[in-house]
């Protein structure tokens, strides 16, 4: 069970307790400790995550459990071809009065209305009810009929997608790629692990077993905890060298913007945390660049045979490894 809300988070507290939450998720998803590791990052980073891979790998698992390792309300939404914007965010019902006719209306909330919001194949929805997120994932409400209803504390959609050349998907639009402050895969497991998950079947037999590693409280403490890591000037300005690099590579039509700069500043916080520091270092922005900005860039469309997503992940790879590191 979690523990004990604790106002004074250390960054060695802090550690510890994403440790055991990372061990925890690693029970249901076999082989991907990186990944995990990632997804940890991004949600105490006050971010949305997106996991984007074939079918059947292991996304829905994972998202599943980084919720049931945390005490609070979870939504799963399967998005389908024909979801509406209304059955997201709640709709005004009709209020029975005593002679059976309707006196007013009052707000019936929709399945967003939770802390962490699994949006199942988001991609197969059609842009109306795309869009109907965007407005959860960058304000934390939700507007319906001219009024604005808050979305509970803390807030985090994870979304799955299949790739874009699937049958019956629609690209999400580049305003909601960038609400997400990161992009992750799973890819196939190595043979070793599969072979564990053929044995074992985690999703059905571990999965419902997780138990939560920590509270709300507890979250929102460690996100406070994030903020206040400290980055150095010489590192902001390496991190925004990176950014800058985007802009003007021949590869790239179109770089990060500023909305992608603060979002490595924020997931770098989140990683020195997890690693028991209250100070980042130039790892901390490298290991993230990829992850954090392949999705806010855009790569010209022309031939050949490699998908867009993995020429912008090979393109910032190359930044990365070209921007000379602070010393």
């Amino acid at each position: 069970m979690s523990n004990p809300p604790d106002r004074g988070w250390t960054a060695r507290k802090a550690a510890e307790t994403t440790s055991r939450w990372v061990a925890e998720v690693e029970r249901a998803v076999h082989g991907k400790p990186e990944t995990i590791r990632k997804a940890v990052v991004c949600l105490l980073a006050r971010g949305h995550l997106l996991l984007e891979d074939v079918p059947g790998v292991g996304k829905t698992t994972l998202a599943q459990a980084l919720a049931r390792s945390v005490e609070g309300t979870f939504r799963r939404i399967q998005f389908t071809s024909d979801l509406l914007p209304g059955d997201l965010t709640g709709m005004s019902v009709p209020e029975p009065g005593d002679a059976g006719t309707a006196t007013g209306f009052r707000f019936q909330p929709g399945p967003i209305f939770g802390n962490l919001i699994l949006a199942d194949e988001v991609n197969r929805a059609s842009p109306k009810t795309q869009s109907a997120l965007l407005e959860s994932m960058s304000e934390n409400t939700v507007s319906v009929d001219g009024v604005s209803h808050p979305l509970p504390t803390p807030f985090f959609v994870i979304a799955t997608q299949n790739p874009r050349e699937h049958h019956g998907t629609h690209p999400l639009p580049e305003s909601q790629l960038n609400r997400f402050l990161m992009r992750l895969s799973l890819g196939y497991a190595d043979r070793a692990d599969e072979l564990r998950v053929l044995a074992q079947d985690p999703s059905a037999n571990a999965l419902p077993h997780l138990e939560p590693v920590l509270g709300l409280e507890d979250l929102l403490g460690i996100q406070q905890a994030v903020d206040a890591v400290k980055v150095e000037d010489s590192l902001l300005g390496y991190l925004l060298d990176l950014v800058e690099a985007t802009r003007t590579h021949e590869g790239l039509a179109l770089g990060a913007s500023t909305r992608g700069a603060l979002a490595l500043r924020h997931a770098a916080q989140a990683q020195a945390l997890i690693g028991g520091r209250d100070y980042c270092i130039p790892e901390d922005v490298r290991d993230l660049v990829v992850d954090v900005l392949a999705h806010r860039v855009a790569v010209p469309v022309r031939g050949g045979l490699q998908p867009e997503a993995e020429e912008a992940r090979w393109i910032l790879s190359e930044i990365v490894d070209r921007v000379p590191v602070p010393l």
